[in-house]
This record gives C-alpha cells, structure tokens and sequence, in this order.
C-alpha cells in the first residue's frame, strides 16, 4: 500500500458510471453487468434506493480523491441471535490498478469495523466459486465457508 492515505465516504451520483465500470471490470461482471453511456436506468433506480435506506451504505475506497475500490453494506436485523444484527459485504472491487497492493485488505478491514459499530454480531459475505483468488482472500482474513449458499435466479 503506498503513502497515500485511503478515504472512505458514501459513494456519490456522479460516481455511478465509474461503479459500474469497476463492476464490469472482471470476466464474471462483464457477463452480467451492462456498462454503458449512458447507463441503463436500473442502476440509478438501484443507487437511489440504497440511499434512502439506513440499512444499506455504498461505500468507495479513495486515494488522492480518485476512487480505487468499492462496497455495499447491508445491515441487517435478525431474529435469530437473540435478535441480533449482521452486515453483508457485497459487490467488493478495487480498480485493476490497486489489485494485490493490500487495498482490499484495508477495505475489509474499514467493513468490519463499520459492522462493529453498527453494533453487529456477524459479517457475512459471499463470493461465486469461480472467484478462487477472492476465496483465499477472505480465508486469510478469518472469514470461513461454514454455510453452504443458495440462489434463485428470477
């Protein structure tokens, strides 16, 4: 990680094509994700509802004002856990340039301690299976496959 110190703040309007373009800026997101100019009205229907619910905050990940990474966090109230809280970290890209300089480390890092503030109980993430690299990423910072993870495409 260089000198330069890393700045989190609450993702902006203005930052949405580049979201989108870090979004698409892999072999899984170029599949499912459509950057385009302009882009589809879905994603800033989507960026306006993340910003009117408490429970959710669009993150980025600045140096030197320019943004180098991203996340969602969704936090959430469960019954389980004596009505404890979770947080689930999603959508986690760093710009292609930053890959492997310890960014992500520091990212997640910065969630988590937004989770404990947020006075959660648990930080729970997931990732595709073909994403090996981002695997040995989360197990080195402690997170565990303990549950196996389902989803229904609609």
């Amino acid at each position: 990680m260089s000198n330069n110190p890393v700045i989190f703040r609450n993702a902006e309007l203005n930052d949405l094509p580049l979201l989108v373009a870090m979004l698409a800026d892999d072999e899984l997101g170029r599949e499912r994700e459509k950057w385009t100019d302009p882009l589809p009205h879905s994603y800033h229907e989507a960026f306006a509802a993340i910003q009117r619910d408490q429970n959710n905050e669009l993150v980025v990940a600045c140096k030197d004002e320019k943004i180098c990474g991203m996340l969602q966090l969704t936090f959430i109230p469960y019954l389980t856990y004596q009505g404890g809280w979770r947080c689930t970290i999603e959508g986690v890209r760093t710009s292609s340039n930053e890959r492997g300089k310890g960014l992500g480390t520091l990212m997640l890092n910065w969630a988590i301690d937004r989770a404990r503030e947020r006075g959660c109980h648990v930080v729970q993430l997931t990732t595709d299976k073909k994403r090996l690299d981002a695997i040995r990423f989360y197990e080195a910072l402690g997170f565990t496959a303990s549950h196996e993870g389902m989803k229904l495409h609609l």
